[in-house]
């Protein structure tokens, strides 16, 4: 722990909640020198003004609200739906890609206020101290860090709430909320309390952006995707900018209730856990983007792709966005992107979200070749000599087992 007096100045990544409450203060207190707190906009439903009010009524010197959402989903996004990085095969890491903008916007402001301390609220025993620190690391190595969590002698919520009260830190929490929610642009998410029983049912009033499947409109809606080079261009005819886009999304994907994952993951630091997740825009940009791309890429490359997007995920979920081959993957990836454009039309229904047509320009799927009638461009006897040599070594092979049979 960094003793009192070798720390000037302290950036706090600040949220408003009970955690970065207690500690804004506890971090001033302790190390008795200037709490900066920094807030970042990734398009979470947060009254701004109302946050940076209460850091300073807590005793913040500062407080920095730094608007996120355009470089949020420009640059991290959009990326991993272009990689279809799914950790799991089923989280779509709104939680994962949201820490590295954080992190590296809250690294530039503390170098242009002077912080020479970079501190957060996540526990320790989370994934998001790794995607905080890591990121600090790889950008500021030279910045000292204070994981608060990991330091101070409070264990519980209830010791937080006490502290608060008796040091008349302004809080709304209390021990009555039974899960804690994270939020952004991209998704929500629930976890905790009685969420940690796995045979416990979510309940039905926790969604916050998603209408239940079963109440959802009995009429479908369809709408219309068009990428170009692999970056949503428009919806329905109408150019939008990306986090427009992606608001629009959320709002009519919500409504049929898209977008719902109830999942157990293996966190980065060992142990399992369980999320609750609400991705409806993002999860028909993932939808759209993977059936384009059927059409449009070759096979091999293809497969290596899906190969990349698995690593990349893991990456990403570990915290390692700024680690040198997290960038060659990404770079590599972007190069199959070129050819990744045209038009998906999507159904979506009683949360579920459906492909039901694509096109492009650059489609290599050529009908002349697939089809099951007559054609002139495909010799069907061609395919004996290629399946004779696929089957070459087992044929080799087959020799001997049937020898160690007859034997």
């Amino acid at each position: 722990m960094e003793q009192s007096g070798s720390i000037k100045k302290i950036m706090l990544a600040y949220s408003g909640g009970l955690d970065t409450s207690a500690m804004l203060h506890w971090l001033k207190k302790t190390y008795e020198c200037p709490v900066v707190a920094f807030v970042a906009d990734v398009g979470q439903e947060d009254d701004f003004e109302e946050i940076r009010q209460k850091a300073l009524a807590t005793g913040a010197e500062e407080c920095i609200v730094s608007d996120l959402k355009d470089e949020f989903v420009s640059e991290f996004i959009y990326p991993a739906i272009q990689a279809h990085s799914i950790y799991e095969d089923a989280y779509l890491l709104g939680t994962s890609l949201a820490r590295p903008p954080i992190a590296r916007a809250q690294v530039l402001a503390a170098k242009e206020c002077g912080a020479d301390c970079l501190a957060h609220g996540s526990t320790g025993k989370g994934n998001d101290q790794v995607r905080f620190e890591l990121t600090y690391q790889a950008l500021a190595p030279e910045i000292k860090i204070l994981a608060p969590w990991r330091l101070w002698n409070f264990t519980s919520r209830s010791d937080l709430i006490e502290y608060s009260h008796q040091n008349a830190i302004p809080i709304t929490s209390t021990l009555e909320k039974p899960y804690s929610i994270d939020q952004n642009l991209m998704h929500t998410s629930y976890e905790g309390g009685i969420l940690e029983d796995t045979w416990n049912l979510a309940p039905k009033d926790i969604f916050l952006t998603t209408v239940d499947p079963l109440k959802a409109p009995d009429d479908p809606e369809i709408l219309r995707l068009e990428f170009s080079k692999g970056l949503p261009a428009s919806l329905d005819g109408v150019s939008l900018a990306p986090t427009d886009l992606i608001r629009e999304l959320n709002t009519r994907a919500g409504k049929h209730g898209v977008g719902r994952v109830d999942l157990v993951e293996n966190r980065f630091v060992g142990m399992k856990s369980r999320g609750v997740y609400e991705t409806p825009g993002v999860t028909v940009l993932h939808e759209a983007h993977r059936a384009l791309e059927s059409l449009v890429l070759d096979r091999e490359v293809q497969h290596l792709k899906d190969r990349l997007g698995n690593e990349l995920a893991t990456k990403i979920y570990n915290g390692f966005w700024f680690a040198p081959e997290t960038q060659l993957l990404l770079s590599a990836i972007a190069q199959t992107q070129a050819s990744v454009t045209g038009e998906v039309e999507i159904q979506l229904f009683k949360g579920s979200c459906t492909v039901l047509r694509k096109r492009s320009q650059e489609s290599i799927y050529d009908p002349d070749y697939a089809t099951f009638e007559s054609d002139t461009v495909y010799n069907q006897a061609d395919a004996g000599g290629f399946i004779r040599l696929q089957g070459l070594r087992l044929r080799m092979g087959g020799k001997k087992k049937e020898a160690r049979i007859l034997e």
